[in-house]
């Protein structure tokens, strides 16, 4: 099944870094932008988490909270938020549940070995918990700026 614009967007009560949990229905009432993410503490991912920490006082002006999603543990997720000093809230989905439920658990081709991983996406979704706006197959660079603008435009 693939989401669309216009689509409630899946809930889910997974582990946040700090001990929490956390559940996307409890956060009605601020847009919510959720980016799925391959793995802590790689190149491009670091990048991109730097890139949402550096506009966190942005996000925060347009109601919007922003959580990064990978199937890391809490633990690994707390550790790069450490080494990076990230402001993002950071959920763990060791289980793939959300990150199938969102369809970006997909096949890739690397150096021509097909595998099962996370497909680099982000979801935009409004205080009502409507999905806004899909970015997959995400480029990092300027992607945070592109969300930032269709987020302050919500």
């Amino acid at each position: 099944m693939t989401l669309e614009i216009g689509a409630v967007a899946p809930d889910f009560k997974l582990p946040v870094d700090g001990g929490e949990t956390l559940q996307l229905s409890d956060l009605r009432g601020k847009n919510v932008v959720l980016y799925f993410y391959p793995k802590d503490d790689t190149s491009g991912c670091t990048t991109e988490a730097k890139d949402f920490t550096a506009q966190a006082a942005a996000f925060s002006d347009a109601n919007t909270i922003v959580l990064g999603m990978s199937k890391d543990t809490v633990a690994k997720h707390e550790k790069f938020i450490a080494k990076h000093d990230l402001t993002v809230q950071l959920v763990s989905d060791e289980e793939g549940s959300a990150i199938e439920a969102y369809g970006v658990w997909v096949e890739k081709n690397m150096y021509g070995r097909k595998y099962m991983g996370i497909e680099r996406a982000t979801y935009l979704i409004d205080a009502e918990g409507i999905i806004q706006k899909i970015w997959r197959k995400v480029r990092v660079k300027g992607h945070v700026d592109a969300v930032l603008e269709a987020t302050q435009a919500l």
